[in-house]
């Protein structure tokens, strides 16, 4: 028996049946069809390559030499141009404390005062043994004048004579001796008036009214400095010492520092003292423990901004003629070091290596690495690759970008 005939109801007749099977086979090849063209769709998927991005659109600048100037900038130590420790010079009571801590004096004006009347004493006994002393010469003279007329009458001998005069300049001599303590007395009895010896500041004041001084004590009375300008010294190795001669004409050190641009303070918050310095004495020697030389720089301070202790940094600008310049912004830094990417003839990038040796504003100064006339990206480099092809968009130079500046 035909498995299709076995398939078929017994009470379906054969005019029935034929429709039947012929409907079943169109099914089946509709099937086979549809089964034939997802896999031929398929096959055609996975033999067609998916089409490659087009390269980005990236601004190249045009590397060229400018002359510009680069900042560095040093640790400076800031003091007043006078900054004298005060310290009593006789020994004694502080008696009285007229000053505050902090306070702005004048010269000459009292600041301590130690117990005088030990010291006016001393001058009271010193005067004393003057008068005595002046006394003595009287006598003396007046033996002179008696023996004198004596001898040349040949009354008495000259030996006599000769002993008068002698104890005539013996008192002459005791009267020197005692205007020398009476000089000294009063020197000591004026140093119980502690007078300031220039206009300044007032530091701290360790010693209060009712201590014991003494001109051997470790510790001063007080701290005095002068800051209506101030000083601020930096040190320069030696090979930015001489680059930093260099950069100036002159036959000597002295001519060098005369032509010296003015310097720049940066306070401890980072921003500029609003009036600048003028360098005007560099060190005999260089520290051999450090290695490096000192400068000073000094700066006016009429408003007392300033004070002895503050600390900061020089920036000393460093003319560069002729410099290649490359914008920070199209550098990348990786592991220490710094890269650009350079575009070739092909429209392909090369991540290369620079020699950085200086800042200008917003520039990179750069020694080695990049020649002028080169090309480089100047920005969207953190997605590049090396030998990655991208469509140049030119942009001005660095030199215009920084003259614009």
């Amino acid at each position: 028996m035909n498995p299709e005939n076995s398939r078929i109801p017994q009470n379906l007749t054969r005019e029935n049946v034929q429709p039947i099977k012929t409907i079943m086979k169109m099914k089946n090849v509709i099937i086979t069809s549809f089964i034939l063209a997802l896999v031929l769709s398929s096959c055609a998927d996975k033999n067609q390559a998916p089409a490659a991005p087009a390269p980005p659109v990236l601004p190249v600048l045009a590397i060229t030499s400018a002359n510009t100037t680069t900042d560095a900038e040093y640790p400076a130590a800031i003091q007043g141009t006078v900054d004298v420790e005060i310290r009593p010079q006789v020994s004694g009571n502080l008696e009285r404390v007229y000053v505050d801590e902090g306070a702005y004096v004048s010269k000459g004006q009292t600041l301590f005062k130690i117990n005088e009347r030990p010291f006016r004493e001393q001058l009271n006994n010193a005067l004393a043994n003057l008068h005595a002393a002046e006394a003595a010469l009287i006598n003396a003279q007046l033996e002179v004048d008696k023996l004198t007329p004596l001898v040349q009458n040949k009354v008495v001998s000259d030996y006599q004579l000769k002993t008068a005069k002698a104890s005539q300049k013996i008192a002459a001599a005791n009267i020197e001796q005692a205007k020398a303590m009476v000089g000294s007395a009063k020197i000591n009895l004026g140093y119980t008036n502690v007078t300031a010896p220039v206009s300044g500041y007032i530091g701290r004041l360790p010693k209060k009214q009712g201590s014991l001084v003494s001109a051997s004590d470790v510790e001063a009375l007080t701290t005095l400095s002068d800051v209506h300008e101030v000083f601020a010294y930096f040190s320069l190795g030696e090979t930015d010492f001489i680059n930093f001669k260099a950069q100036y004409a002159g036959s000597s050190l002295g001519d060098k520092i005369k032509k010296l641009p003015p310097v720049t303070l940066i306070l401890a918050d980072n921003n500029a003292y609003p009036q600048t310095g003028k360098i005007d004495m560099v060190d005999g020697q260089f520290d051999k423990t450090t290695g490096a030389i000192t400068i000073r720089a000094t700066f006016p301070n009429a408003n007392g901004t300033l004070r002895s202790g503050n600390t900061g940094k020089i920036r000393l600008g460093l003319q560069h003629d002729d410099a290649i310049l490359v914008p920070q912004a199209a550098t990348v830094e990786m592991q220490d070091k710094v890269f650009v990417f350079t575009v070739g003839k092909d429209n392909k990038v090369t991540k290369m290596p620079i020699t950085v040796v200086g800042k200008s504003g917003t520039n990179y100064l750069i020694k080695e690495g990049v020649k002028t006339g080169d090309q480089i990206v100047l920005s969207g480099i953190d997605k590049l690759q090396d030998g990655q092809a991208i469509q140049p968009q030119k942009s001005a130079s660095v030199a215009e970008v920084t003259n614009k500046k």
